[in-house]
């Protein structure tokens, strides 16, 4: 599984990145900083297993704050996306290629209307940033319809020649974007496309095809960037009633960032996340550092109740993907052969089962596999038992 951070340039992409994931990469005002795709490692936020059975764990991945487990997830922040992207202007046969890795998409916005739509300065609320969020999908759209266009005649005359299923035809030609054959066939259904008749298919059903594959393998979160400035924030109010659809959380990567640095230089105690920090090293602090603290404190946690940086992952990954947590654990030992307590926690797909663990932990567990034990309740489980997040689970294997 992997986040992707898109955008047009200059929204504040490379920031979050950075504030997720603390990698040093090269922040600018001005376009195109990002000439190639960064890649690191962010962390979701969930409620540790610890607490559940008062102990405390020793991840082997990830860390964990006051009973907060952070579990990590691959990102990548690409480079920026400007209209005509998908006819190769600006990075943008660049920033396709790298976005086709990508599971789930944070659309990284400039609340605050300081940029164009190529990224270049203006002053700030002269800009809208709905036609960001417009224009991304718009981009996107066009690039799966590329796709699927791509020799589309004579694919649908040999398609209904032979007659062969439409479905799996599709499912091969758009599975680099990862559409498989269930979702071509859930597709074709709810567009009601005659399937029998497939060299009629006119540009808008192809169109419309190329839009529902796009919301079914590319799921988006908007991340309302700059909500720090009076615009930023009065654009994400407005956004959010215009983009009822999308999940729209208000972000001040900036703020993020500042404080996962200062967390870092052990100048402050944060969890990321959370509406407030401690200072703890306030003789470290400069003016301005001390005046950038206040400020984010006053403007962002007291307001938003956090930075939404956090938010933007967990939501992304959680709410879009519909992934779960589960830790491995036993009955009688939480511990594993090295004595760490709770050391592993793993991101599987929602209604992944029992069995679906096991062979995800090993596949000789898998294969072995005889019955799994919901370590909370103590209850023994089937190989098709559904798993719920946060589960510890225990797997028995024949010997």
């Amino acid at each position: 599984m992997i986040v992707g951070l898109v955008g047009k340039p200059s929204a504040g992409k490379s920031t979050l990145f950075k504030a997720l994931t603390l990698a040093e990469v090269e922040i600018a005002p001005y376009p195109f900083t990002t000439i190639g795709k960064n890649e690191g490692v962010g962390f979701v936020k969930i409620r540790c297993a610890e607490n559940e059975f008062k102990v405390k764990c020793d991840p082997k991945q990830g860390y964990c704050l006051e009973g907060n487990r952070f579990v990590p997830v691959r990102m990548i922040d690409v480079a920026g996306l400007v209209p005509g992207a998908h006819e190769g202007k600006g990075m943008g046969n660049q920033f396709l290629d790298d976005l086709r890795q990508a599971n789930v998409l944070i659309h990284v916005v400039d609340a605050s209307g300081a940029t164009n739509e190529k990224g270049e300065q203006v002053p700030i609320g002269s800009h809208n940033p709905a036609k960001d969020i417009k224009f991304l999908e718009a981009e996107i759209d066009m690039w799966y319809l590329g796709i699927l266009k791509k020799g589309w005649e004579k694919f649908a005359r040999t398609i209904q020649q032979e007659k062969k299923e439409i479905e799996k035809a599709i499912a091969k030609q758009l599975s680099g974007l990862g559409v498989n054959e269930d979702m071509a066939k859930a597709v074709v259904k709810k567009l009601a496309l005659n399937k029998e008749e497939v060299t009629s298919w006119s540009e808008d059903d192809l169109r419309n095809l190329a839009v529902e594959f796009r919301k079914r393998t590319k799921p988006m979160i908007i991340a309302c960037n700059k909500v720090d400035i009076k615009e930023g924030k009065d654009n994400y109010e407005k956004l959010k009633k215009e983009f009822n659809d999308y999940i729209v959380v208000a972000c001040s990567a900036e703020s993020e960032l500042a404080l996962r640095e200062a967390a870092k230089h052990e100048i402050i105690e944060y969890i990321p996340g959370e509406s407030d920090f401690k200072i703890v090293n306030g003789e470290k602090l400069n003016e301005k550092q001390k005046k950038a603290l206040e400020f984010i404190k006053k403007n962002i946690l007291e307001v938003f109740k956090s930075t939404g940086a956090q938010q933007v992952i967990d939501s992304a990954v959680f709410d879009l993907l519909k992934y779960i947590a589960i830790f491995p654990g036993g009955v009688n030992k939480l511990a594993d052969s090295d004595g760490n307590v709770l050391p592993d926690c793993f991101l599987l797909k929602g209604a992944s089962t029992a069995l679906d663990f096991a062979y995800r932990l090993h596949t000789d567990l898998g294969d072995k596999f005889i019955r799994a034990i919901d370590v909370k309740t103590k209850k023994t489980v089937g190989k098709d038992h559904v798993l719920k997040h946060l589960d510890v689970v225990e797997i028995i294997t024949a010997r």
